[in-house]
Protein backbone atom coordinates (compact mmCIF):
# COMPACT_ATOMS: atom_id res chain seq x y z
CA UNK A 1 0.00 0.00 0.00
CA UNK A 2 1.08 3.63 -0.93
CA UNK A 3 1.89 5.93 2.05
CA UNK A 4 -1.71 7.08 2.79
CA UNK A 5 -3.24 10.02 4.45
CA UNK A 6 -5.55 8.60 7.15
CA UNK A 7 -7.83 10.69 9.70
CA UNK A 8 -8.55 8.44 12.52
CA UNK A 9 -12.12 9.69 14.22
CA UNK A 10 -11.76 9.40 18.06
CA UNK A 11 -8.99 9.50 20.76
CA UNK A 12 -10.18 6.51 22.90
CA UNK A 13 -7.58 3.47 22.82
CA UNK A 14 -9.08 2.24 19.12
CA UNK A 15 -8.18 5.54 18.15
CA UNK A 16 -4.87 6.15 19.81
CA UNK A 17 -3.46 2.60 18.91
CA UNK A 18 -4.40 2.53 15.34
CA UNK A 19 -3.00 6.17 14.74
CA UNK A 20 0.52 4.23 16.50
CA UNK A 21 0.34 1.49 14.01
CA UNK A 22 -0.70 3.66 11.10
CA UNK A 23 2.33 5.85 11.64
CA UNK A 24 4.36 2.93 12.16
CA UNK A 25 3.47 1.86 9.13
CA UNK A 26 4.41 5.01 7.45
CA UNK A 27 1.28 6.31 6.53
CA UNK A 28 0.60 10.26 7.64
CA UNK A 29 -2.07 9.97 10.27
CA UNK A 30 -4.12 12.97 12.28
CA UNK A 31 -6.64 12.37 14.74
CA UNK A 32 -10.02 14.01 15.10
CA UNK A 33 -11.10 14.37 19.14
CA UNK A 34 -14.23 16.19 20.26
CA UNK A 35 -13.17 17.26 23.48
CA UNK A 36 -10.89 19.97 24.31
CA UNK A 37 -7.89 17.68 25.34
CA UNK A 38 -7.86 13.88 24.89
CA UNK A 39 -9.08 12.00 28.09
CA UNK A 40 -9.87 8.81 29.20
CA UNK A 41 -13.67 7.77 29.90
CA UNK A 42 -14.67 5.20 32.14
CA UNK A 43 -13.25 2.57 35.21
CA UNK A 44 -11.30 -0.28 35.17
CA UNK A 45 -11.06 -3.31 32.32
CA UNK A 46 -9.02 -6.21 32.09
CA UNK A 47 -6.35 -6.76 29.72
CA UNK A 48 -6.25 -9.95 27.92
CA UNK A 49 -3.16 -12.02 26.69
CA UNK A 50 -4.66 -11.15 22.99
CA UNK A 51 -4.87 -7.40 24.02
CA UNK A 52 -1.48 -7.33 25.51
CA UNK A 53 0.16 -9.10 22.67
CA UNK A 54 -1.10 -6.21 20.03
CA UNK A 55 0.60 -3.51 23.04
CA UNK A 56 3.50 -5.37 22.62
CA UNK A 57 3.49 -5.16 19.60
CA UNK A 58 3.36 -1.34 19.67
CA UNK A 59 5.94 -1.87 22.23
CA UNK A 60 3.84 -0.35 24.82
CA UNK A 61 3.02 -3.62 26.97
CA UNK A 62 5.51 -3.41 29.82
CA UNK A 63 4.55 0.36 30.58
CA UNK A 64 0.72 -1.34 30.80
CA UNK A 65 1.68 -4.20 32.95
CA UNK A 66 3.59 -2.20 34.92
CA UNK A 67 0.58 0.37 35.63
CA UNK A 68 -1.86 -2.68 36.10
CA UNK A 69 -3.23 -5.44 38.37
CA UNK A 70 -2.16 -8.89 37.00
CA UNK A 71 -5.58 -10.84 37.60
CA UNK A 72 -5.11 -14.34 38.30
CA UNK A 73 -8.93 -15.69 38.74
CA UNK A 74 -12.35 -14.45 38.35
CA UNK A 75 -14.12 -15.79 41.03
CA UNK A 76 -18.20 -15.40 42.25
CA UNK A 77 -20.38 -16.11 44.69
CA UNK A 78 -24.02 -16.52 45.29
CA UNK A 79 -25.57 -17.62 48.73
CA UNK A 80 -22.07 -18.20 50.19
CA UNK A 81 -21.43 -21.15 47.45
CA UNK A 82 -18.78 -20.55 44.48
CA UNK A 83 -20.76 -20.71 41.27
CA UNK A 84 -18.02 -18.70 38.75
CA UNK A 85 -14.47 -19.69 39.88
CA UNK A 86 -11.89 -19.31 36.17
CA UNK A 87 -8.30 -19.36 36.74
CA UNK A 88 -5.42 -18.20 34.47
CA UNK A 89 -2.90 -20.85 35.59
CA UNK A 90 -5.27 -23.44 33.28
CA UNK A 91 -3.77 -21.37 29.93
CA UNK A 92 0.15 -21.94 31.76
CA UNK A 93 1.80 -18.62 32.18
CA UNK A 94 -0.81 -16.18 30.76
CA UNK A 95 -2.82 -13.51 32.85
CA UNK A 96 -4.89 -11.16 32.13
CA UNK A 97 -3.61 -7.30 33.67
CA UNK A 98 -6.84 -5.08 35.10
CA UNK A 99 -6.30 -1.31 34.03
CA UNK A 100 -7.63 1.82 34.93
CA UNK A 101 -8.68 3.19 31.38
CA UNK A 102 -7.03 6.47 32.81
CA UNK A 103 -3.58 3.88 32.77
CA UNK A 104 -4.35 2.24 29.07
CA UNK A 105 -5.21 5.80 27.88
CA UNK A 106 -1.93 7.18 29.21
CA UNK A 107 0.28 4.72 27.77
CA UNK A 108 -1.17 5.56 24.73
CA UNK A 109 -1.60 8.97 24.50
CA UNK A 110 2.15 9.74 25.78
CA UNK A 111 3.34 7.71 22.85
CA UNK A 112 0.96 9.25 20.27
CA UNK A 113 2.54 12.85 21.61
CA UNK A 114 5.77 11.05 21.49
CA UNK A 115 5.86 9.93 17.98
CA UNK A 116 4.52 13.43 16.93
CA UNK A 117 0.99 12.44 15.64
CA UNK A 118 -0.93 15.91 15.65
CA UNK A 119 -4.80 15.39 17.16
CA UNK A 120 -7.15 18.09 15.73
CA UNK A 121 -9.40 18.81 19.27
CA UNK A 122 -12.81 20.28 19.68
CA UNK A 123 -13.63 18.47 16.74
CA UNK A 124 -17.48 16.78 16.93
CA UNK A 125 -17.66 14.99 13.78
CA UNK A 126 -21.45 15.09 12.76
CA UNK A 127 -21.65 13.28 9.29
CA UNK A 128 -19.11 12.29 6.62
CA UNK A 129 -18.96 11.75 3.05
CA UNK A 130 -16.04 10.58 0.82
CA UNK A 131 -13.05 10.76 2.77
CA UNK A 132 -14.31 14.04 4.47
CA UNK A 133 -15.54 14.76 8.18
CA UNK A 134 -18.05 17.08 8.53
CA UNK A 135 -18.07 18.46 11.96
CA UNK A 136 -19.99 20.80 13.96
CA UNK A 137 -20.80 24.59 12.95
CA UNK A 138 -20.80 23.04 9.29
CA UNK A 139 -16.56 23.02 9.17
CA UNK A 140 -15.38 20.18 6.98
CA UNK A 141 -11.80 18.55 7.14
CA UNK A 142 -9.82 17.90 4.07
CA UNK A 143 -10.14 15.19 2.05
CA UNK A 144 -8.39 11.96 3.22
CA UNK A 145 -7.81 8.54 1.76
CA UNK A 146 -9.49 6.84 4.51
CA UNK A 147 -10.74 7.19 7.59
CA UNK A 148 -10.89 5.11 10.20
CA UNK A 149 -13.91 5.29 12.33
CA UNK A 150 -12.96 4.43 16.55
CA UNK A 151 -16.15 6.78 17.80
CA UNK A 152 -17.65 4.10 19.74
CA UNK A 153 -20.68 1.94 19.92
CA UNK A 154 -22.79 5.50 19.16
CA UNK A 155 -20.99 6.37 16.51
CA UNK A 156 -22.52 8.99 13.73
CA UNK A 157 -20.54 7.06 11.00
CA UNK A 158 -21.83 4.10 11.39
CA UNK A 159 -24.65 4.18 8.66
CA UNK A 160 -21.54 5.68 6.21
CA UNK A 161 -20.63 1.56 5.99
CA UNK A 162 -22.07 -0.55 3.44
CA UNK A 163 -25.06 -2.31 4.48
CA UNK A 164 -27.31 -2.70 7.80
CA UNK A 165 -26.89 -2.35 11.88
CA UNK A 166 -27.68 -5.03 13.77
CA UNK A 167 -28.54 -3.99 17.00
CA UNK A 168 -29.82 -4.96 20.20
CA UNK A 169 -29.98 -2.52 23.29
CA UNK A 170 -29.65 -4.29 27.03
CA UNK A 171 -31.66 -3.81 29.68
CA UNK A 172 -29.29 -3.99 32.49
CA UNK A 173 -26.23 -2.19 32.64
CA UNK A 174 -24.69 -0.80 35.51
CA UNK A 175 -23.51 1.77 37.68
CA UNK A 176 -19.73 1.79 38.79
CA UNK A 177 -17.08 4.14 40.57
CA UNK A 178 -12.77 4.15 40.70
CA UNK A 179 -12.37 4.16 44.52
CA UNK A 180 -8.69 3.11 46.47
CA UNK A 181 -8.50 0.06 46.68
CA UNK A 182 -8.73 -1.47 49.90
CA UNK A 183 -5.69 -3.10 51.87
CA UNK A 184 -7.79 -5.95 53.49
CA UNK A 185 -10.99 -8.31 52.90
CA UNK A 186 -10.48 -8.17 48.60
CA UNK A 187 -7.66 -10.44 46.57
CA UNK A 188 -5.26 -8.49 45.06
CA UNK A 189 -4.86 -10.36 42.09
CA UNK A 190 -8.53 -11.64 41.00
CA UNK A 191 -11.95 -9.97 40.09
CA UNK A 192 -14.81 -10.78 42.57
CA UNK A 193 -18.40 -10.57 42.37
CA UNK A 194 -21.17 -11.00 44.39
CA UNK A 195 -24.70 -12.19 42.60
CA UNK A 196 -28.75 -12.56 43.82
CA UNK A 197 -29.99 -14.70 41.40
CA UNK A 198 -29.22 -12.76 37.95
CA UNK A 199 -30.86 -9.02 38.60
CA UNK A 200 -27.88 -8.50 41.99
CA UNK A 201 -24.26 -8.27 40.61
CA UNK A 202 -22.13 -6.69 42.33
CA UNK A 203 -18.32 -6.80 41.57
CA UNK A 204 -14.51 -5.39 42.75
CA UNK A 205 -11.52 -5.43 40.50
CA UNK A 206 -8.09 -4.12 41.17
CA UNK A 207 -7.23 -2.13 38.98
CA UNK A 208 -3.41 -0.86 39.59
CA UNK A 209 -2.40 2.74 39.40
CA UNK A 210 -3.37 5.34 36.95
CA UNK A 211 0.13 6.88 36.61
CA UNK A 212 3.67 5.70 37.95
CA UNK A 213 3.47 5.99 41.69
CA UNK A 214 -0.24 6.70 42.07
CA UNK A 215 -2.55 5.12 44.45
CA UNK A 216 -4.02 2.08 43.79
CA UNK A 217 -7.32 1.53 42.75
CA UNK A 218 -10.52 -0.66 42.80
CA UNK A 219 -13.50 -0.55 39.95
CA UNK A 220 -16.70 -1.20 41.90
CA UNK A 221 -20.02 -1.75 40.07
CA UNK A 222 -23.21 -2.91 40.69
CA UNK A 223 -25.72 -4.09 37.99
CA UNK A 224 -28.59 -1.91 37.13
CA UNK A 225 -31.44 -1.69 34.82
CA UNK A 226 -30.79 1.62 32.65
CA UNK A 227 -34.60 2.27 32.96
CA UNK A 228 -34.36 1.96 36.54
CA UNK A 229 -31.59 4.87 37.11
CA UNK A 230 -33.84 7.57 37.70
CA UNK A 231 -35.95 5.98 40.46
CA UNK A 232 -32.34 4.54 42.12
CA UNK A 233 -31.37 7.64 42.43
CA UNK A 234 -34.18 8.87 44.06
CA UNK A 235 -34.83 6.17 46.64
CA UNK A 236 -31.01 7.44 47.76
CA UNK A 237 -28.16 6.48 49.00
CA UNK A 238 -27.93 5.17 52.25
CA UNK A 239 -31.04 2.39 51.09
CA UNK A 240 -28.96 1.38 48.42
CA UNK A 241 -25.46 0.76 50.82
CA UNK A 242 -27.74 -1.33 52.64
CA UNK A 243 -28.41 -3.28 49.91
CA UNK A 244 -25.10 -3.77 49.42
CA UNK A 245 -24.27 -4.67 52.69
CA UNK A 246 -26.56 -6.94 52.83
CA UNK A 247 -25.12 -8.81 49.83
CA UNK A 248 -21.82 -8.25 50.99
CA UNK A 249 -20.34 -6.54 54.08
CA UNK A 250 -16.89 -6.11 53.55
CA UNK A 251 -17.66 -3.54 50.90
CA UNK A 252 -18.28 -0.83 53.81
CA UNK A 253 -15.02 0.33 53.60
CA UNK A 254 -15.52 0.92 49.99
CA UNK A 255 -18.98 2.63 50.32
CA UNK A 256 -17.57 4.99 52.29
CA UNK A 257 -15.63 6.58 50.15
CA UNK A 258 -18.93 7.19 47.88
CA UNK A 259 -20.53 9.93 48.94
CA UNK A 260 -23.38 10.56 46.51
CA UNK A 261 -25.46 9.18 43.44
CA UNK A 262 -23.47 11.63 41.51
CA UNK A 263 -20.27 9.67 42.27
CA UNK A 264 -21.42 6.73 40.05
CA UNK A 265 -21.50 6.92 36.88
CA UNK A 266 -24.54 5.32 34.35
CA UNK A 267 -22.84 2.53 31.78
CA UNK A 268 -25.22 1.13 29.30
CA UNK A 269 -24.86 -1.50 26.99
CA UNK A 270 -25.56 -3.31 23.47
CA UNK A 271 -24.89 -5.80 21.22
CA UNK A 272 -24.70 -4.02 17.78
CA UNK A 273 -22.58 -5.46 14.84
CA UNK A 274 -22.02 -3.58 10.85
CA UNK A 275 -22.82 -6.09 8.73
CA UNK A 276 -19.69 -4.87 6.56
CA UNK A 277 -17.23 -2.56 8.46
CA UNK A 278 -16.67 -0.45 5.50
CA UNK A 279 -17.35 2.13 3.10
CA UNK A 280 -16.20 4.43 0.47
CA UNK A 281 -12.88 5.42 2.42
CA UNK A 282 -14.38 4.37 5.68
CA UNK A 283 -12.98 1.41 7.86
CA UNK A 284 -15.10 1.25 11.61
CA UNK A 285 -12.77 -0.72 14.44
CA UNK A 286 -13.46 -1.49 17.56
CA UNK A 287 -17.39 -0.49 19.33
CA UNK A 288 -17.80 0.99 16.38
CA UNK A 289 -17.84 -1.92 14.21
CA UNK A 290 -18.99 -4.39 17.24
CA UNK A 291 -19.90 -4.35 20.51
CA UNK A 292 -21.38 -6.61 22.91
CA UNK A 293 -22.47 -6.53 26.73
CA UNK A 294 -19.02 -6.52 29.28
CA UNK A 295 -19.39 -10.01 30.46
CA UNK A 296 -16.49 -11.15 28.80
CA UNK A 297 -14.45 -7.90 29.08
CA UNK A 298 -13.57 -8.24 25.16
CA UNK A 299 -14.49 -4.40 23.97
CA UNK A 300 -10.68 -2.68 24.26
CA UNK A 301 -8.88 -5.98 23.47
CA UNK A 302 -10.98 -6.59 20.37
CA UNK A 303 -10.39 -3.18 19.25
CA UNK A 304 -7.21 -3.91 19.53
CA UNK A 305 -7.19 -6.93 17.92
CA UNK A 306 -9.24 -4.99 15.25
CA UNK A 307 -6.07 -2.21 15.08
CA UNK A 308 -3.22 -5.03 13.96
CA UNK A 309 -5.57 -6.74 11.42
CA UNK A 310 -6.04 -3.83 9.99
CA UNK A 311 -2.62 -2.16 10.07
CA UNK A 312 -1.52 -5.28 8.42
CA UNK A 313 -4.12 -6.24 5.73
CA UNK A 314 -3.08 -2.10 4.35
CA UNK A 315 0.41 -3.87 4.37
CA UNK A 316 -0.52 -6.46 2.47
CA UNK A 317 -2.75 -4.82 -0.39
CA UNK A 318 -2.38 -1.97 -2.75
CA UNK A 319 -6.01 -0.77 -2.90
CA UNK A 320 -8.31 -0.24 -0.40
CA UNK A 321 -11.15 -1.65 -0.94
CA UNK A 322 -8.95 -4.92 -0.64
CA UNK A 323 -7.39 -4.17 2.43
CA UNK A 324 -10.75 -3.31 3.92
CA UNK A 325 -11.98 -6.84 2.81
CA UNK A 326 -8.97 -8.86 4.00
CA UNK A 327 -9.46 -6.72 7.22
CA UNK A 328 -13.01 -7.83 8.19
CA UNK A 329 -12.20 -11.20 7.20
CA UNK A 330 -9.38 -11.28 9.44
CA UNK A 331 -11.78 -10.35 12.34
CA UNK A 332 -15.07 -11.80 11.61
CA UNK A 333 -14.73 -15.40 13.36
CA UNK A 334 -13.39 -13.88 16.09
CA UNK A 335 -15.81 -10.87 17.02
CA UNK A 336 -18.54 -13.42 15.88
CA UNK A 337 -17.58 -16.33 18.04
CA UNK A 338 -17.32 -13.51 21.04
CA UNK A 339 -20.84 -12.03 20.42
CA UNK A 340 -22.25 -14.89 20.45
CA UNK A 341 -21.26 -16.10 23.91
CA UNK A 342 -21.48 -12.57 25.10
CA UNK A 343 -25.00 -12.88 23.93
CA UNK A 344 -25.47 -16.33 25.33
CA UNK A 345 -23.80 -15.36 28.94
CA UNK A 346 -24.77 -12.47 29.58
CA UNK A 347 -28.86 -13.41 30.71
CA UNK A 348 -26.98 -15.72 33.22
CA UNK A 349 -25.66 -13.04 35.06
CA UNK A 350 -27.80 -9.89 34.15
CA UNK A 351 -31.63 -10.39 33.55
CA UNK A 352 -34.83 -10.91 35.05
CA UNK A 353 -35.15 -14.65 34.61
CA UNK A 354 -35.49 -17.21 37.58
CA UNK A 355 -34.26 -20.01 35.77
CA UNK A 356 -31.19 -19.27 34.02
CA UNK A 357 -29.53 -18.40 37.45
CA UNK A 358 -30.54 -21.65 38.52
CA UNK A 359 -28.50 -23.03 36.22
CA UNK A 360 -26.00 -20.99 36.86
CA UNK A 361 -25.17 -21.67 40.42
CA UNK A 362 -25.94 -25.64 40.32
CA UNK A 363 -24.85 -26.99 36.86
CA UNK A 364 -22.35 -24.40 35.63
CA UNK A 365 -20.12 -24.48 39.12
CA UNK A 366 -20.44 -28.29 38.65
CA UNK A 367 -19.36 -28.33 34.93
CA UNK A 368 -16.52 -25.98 35.83
CA UNK A 369 -14.22 -28.02 38.14
CA UNK A 370 -13.80 -29.98 35.05
CA UNK A 371 -10.14 -29.64 33.83
CA UNK A 372 -10.86 -29.50 30.19
CA UNK A 373 -14.18 -27.19 30.78
CA UNK A 374 -11.52 -25.08 33.21
CA UNK A 375 -9.03 -24.53 30.28
CA UNK A 376 -11.81 -23.95 27.99
CA UNK A 377 -13.54 -21.35 30.25
CA UNK A 378 -10.27 -19.57 31.09
CA UNK A 379 -9.40 -19.57 26.97
CA UNK A 380 -13.44 -17.76 26.81
CA UNK A 381 -12.19 -15.08 29.18
CA UNK A 382 -8.18 -14.82 27.62
CA UNK A 383 -9.74 -14.21 24.12
CA UNK A 384 -8.36 -17.77 22.73
CA UNK A 385 -11.19 -19.97 22.49
CA UNK A 386 -10.95 -19.32 18.08
CA UNK A 387 -8.11 -17.79 16.58
CA UNK A 388 -7.94 -14.07 17.21
CA UNK A 389 -6.68 -12.91 13.46
CA UNK A 390 -7.31 -15.13 10.63
CA UNK A 391 -4.09 -15.86 8.88
CA UNK A 392 -1.81 -14.69 11.62
CA UNK A 393 -0.22 -17.60 14.31
CA UNK A 394 -0.76 -17.61 18.11
CA UNK A 395 2.91 -16.98 18.61
CA UNK A 396 2.56 -13.90 16.06
CA UNK A 397 0.36 -12.03 18.34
Amino acid sequence: MKRLEIAIAGAGPGGLAAALALHAHGHKVVIYEQFDRPKPVGSGLIMQPTGLSVLDWLGLGDRLRGLGARIDRLHGTANGCTVLDVRYDALGPERGFAVHRAALFNVLFDAVVAAGIPIETSSQIKGFASGILVMNQGVSSPRFDLVVDALGARSPLRGYTVGTVMETPLAYGAVWASLPWPEQGFDDHALMQRYDKASVMIGVLPIGRMVEGGEKQAAFFWSLKAADYPAWKARGLDAWKDDVLRHWPETEGLLAYIQSTDDLTLARYQHHTLRQPWGDRLISIGDSAHSTSPQLGQGANNALLDVKALALALQRHDDLDSAAEDYAASRSRHVRTYQALSYLFTPFYQSDSTLLPLLRDHMVSQASRIPMVQRLLARMVAGTVVQPLKGVLRKDL
